[in-house]
């Protein structure tokens, strides 16, 4: 297990907090609760194990791509 944490701040409220990163499980996909407003975010974790490096993207549960 390869933790790291990494300081974020609320899509919704704008509250900073801090998460855990688990980049031995490879690339992720999950939803999670701010522990200030209760709200859904998204978060996002691609891994290269090639180059060693992560990209963690924060996103509101309600944002839409196109």
């Amino acid at each position: 297990m390869d933790l790291t944490r990494r300081g974020i701040s609320c899509p919704t409220c704008g509250h900073s907090f801090v998460i855990d990163l688990d980049y031995s499980r490879g690339s992720q996909d999950y939803y999670d609760d701010c522990p200030n407003c209760c709200t859904c975010y998204h978060v996002r974790l691609d891994y290269d194990d090639i180059e060693q490096q992560a990209r963690v993207t924060i996103d509101a549960d309600d944002e839409q791509y196109y």
